[in-house]
């Protein structure tokens, strides 16, 4: 396919090389990819993108010898919801024809996913679902480091060339300011006026997401270019969250206007039919309201342009997420939901390609000396 041509053998090299930094104790590389548990689920990108990844393992293990990592391909069936707890058993792929859904794998060649993760001290994952919540957890119980690379594309082949110096220099600049910050104050404005919202940035410590994924027990997206932190979600007994106003979100050509109290999307104030969905899914799934991040990237300062998935466009600019936090530091995970499948993290991002309606006029940091920040205005950085 013209897709896998994409990323030559130099390239993809030089991939590995730059975004892990290998050393002689790392020895075996895993590829992971979900395939659709039947046949109906299947789209045409996840089937091209599970060709990849099978593309992939198959030419960095033909490069063991000069890149000193053994590939591995690893099938799993799909959990159906990014950022759900992955299942116990993967399958061991090697040679011929991907299966066409999950249901073509024979259960005695599964190997559980701990013993995966034991013998690989690198995991790259291009999936359907998201996989960067439960990596990021068993990263740290196993000590591998992980690329999580959720609805990956070719059109996001040029931020893999991006000079990763600059990028972590400016995402380690952004951490730096959230780390010290203990509120960020928001306005947006939308048709139906403005809308400010505070989130509470006090007892939490932010994460840098540069593209370079090279301390053992560590997990993050590629692409990657964003500093991201949890909100203050209130566990501390006596010292309830700040977090509160209204975020707008756009959803098609409605924009759904959520009261936030206490860190959490309690209601919905907007009228219309996305309105009425969210706010039932807020009363079917309470922690899907929980405010999960806080991140802000900085890949359009490159001229990285939204194509419409989430993997590379959160990496653009602002974003707040909705739901799990726990992959993050925070105390929001698959318990607080319905069941494991239902956990979510869901990033909304705010560039004038993704929410039109919505406009970021001002966002400022207020810092523990007294001062305030500007961090953005009118869509773009300040600093």
């Amino acid at each position: 396919m013209q897709e896998h041509r994409s990323l030559n053998d130099g390239e993809l090299s030089a991939l590995v090389q730059r975004a892990f930094q290998p050393t002689e104790q790392d020895t075996r590389i895993a590829v992971l990819t979900d395939l659709p548990t039947s046949p109906a689920d299947d789209l045409p990108a996840w089937k091209q993108r599970r060709q990849l990844a099978a593309d992939w393992a198959r030419r960095l293990d033909a490069m063991a010898d000069r890149i000193g990592l053994k590939a591995d391909l690893y099938l799993y069936a799909s959990v159906g919801q990014n950022n759900a707890d992955l299942p116990t058993m993967a399958w061991p792929f090697h040679q011929g024809s991907l299966p066409a859904s999950a249901n073509e794998l024979d259960i005695v060649t599964a190997e559980p996913f701990a013993s995966i993760f034991g013998q690989h001290s690198i995991v790259i994952a291009p999936t359907q679902f998201s996989t960067t919540a439960p990596l990021k957890l068993a990263a740290a119980r196993h000590g591998f480091r992980a690329a999580t690379m959720p609805g990956f594309s070719v059109a996001m082949l040029p931020a893999l060339k991006l000079d990763y110096v600059e990028v972590d220099r400016r995402v380690q600049r952004l951490k730096t300011l959230l780390d010290r910050a203990t509120a960020a104050y928001f306005r947006f404005e939308t048709d139906a006026g403005t809308a400010m919202l505070q989130l509470d940035l006090r007892h939490r410590t932010a994460h840098a997401s540069s593209g370079l994924v090279t301390r053992p027990g560590t997990a993050g997206n590629l692409p990657s270019g964003e500093a991201y932190i949890v909100p203050y979600e209130g566990e501390h007994v006596g010292d309830a969250s700040r977090s509160a106003g209204i975020l707008p979100v756009q959803f098609g050509d409605e924009v759904v206007a959520f009261r936030i109290e206490g860190n959490r999307a309690v209601a919905v104030e907007s009228e219309g039919p996305a309105s009425r969905e969210q706010a039932q899914y807020l009363t079917r799934e309470p922690a899907y309201g929980n405010l999960a991040e806080l991140g802000l990237g900085v890949l359009s300062d490159f001229g990285i342009q939204p194509i419409g998935q989430i993997l590379l466009d959160e990496k653009l600019g602002l974003h707040i997420a909705f739901g799990r936090s726990d992959h993050f530091g925070g105390q929001v995970g698959a318990a607080q939901f319905s069941s494991p499948a239902a956990a979510v993290h869901i990033d909304r991002v705010y560039l004038s390609e993704t929410q039109p309606a919505i406009q970021i006029r001002s966002l400022m940091l207020a810092m523990p000396d007294g001062e305030t920040l500007p961090l953005m205005r009118d869509q773009s950085y300040a600093i």
